[in-house]
C-alpha cells in the first residue's frame, strides 16, 4: 500500500491562475483531468476536472458520495446550471449526466468510482 503525505491547497482558488501548467491527462472528450492523488480500487478519489466549451460527461451512476466544488465557469446537469463557487453533492444512488457550455474546472471528490452508463 502507497502511503501519502497530507495533501494541503492554501487558498485553491489560486491553482486557477497556473491551471495550464498541471499535468492535465485525457479523460472523455473535451474534458481533462489533474488527479490530486492516486485512486484506490473500488475506493475515494479527487481530482481537477477541466471542461472545454460544449464538454460533457455521459449518464454515470454514483456508488457513493460525490462533492462537486466548481471553481471556474459553470457546470450543468440534469438538476441545474452551477456557476463558480458552488458546492454539489450527489449522494449514493443518483445518476445524471454533465456538461459545461461555456467551460469550467471543478474540483471532484468521490467516495466511490462511478460507474459510466455510455
Amino acid at each position: 500500500m502507497h502511503t501519502i503525505q497530507s495533501l494541503v491547497f492554501p487558498e485553491l482558488w489560486q491553482i486557477l491562475a497556473r491551471a495550464d501548467d498541471l499535468p492535465w491527462e485525457a479523460f472523455r472528450p473535451g474534458v481533462e483531468i489533474h488527479r490530486l492523488y492516486p485512486a484506490e480500487p473500488n475506493g475515494a478519489a479527487a481530482a481537477l476536472l477541466r471542461y472545454q466549451s460544449g464538454a460533457s460527461v455521459p449518464y454515470h451512476l454514483h456508488i457513493g458520495f460525490e462533492h462537486i466544488l466548481v471553481l471556474s465557469g459553470s457546470q450543468v446537469d440534469d438538476n441545474g446550471t452551477y456557476g463558480a463557487g458552488t458546492l454539489v453533492v450527489n449522494p449514493p444512488g443518483t445518476r445524471h449526466t454533465v456538461s459545461s457550455p461555456d467551460g469550467c474546472i471543478v474540483l471532484a471528490i468521490w467516495a466511490k468510482p462511478v460507474q459510466i452508463e455510455e
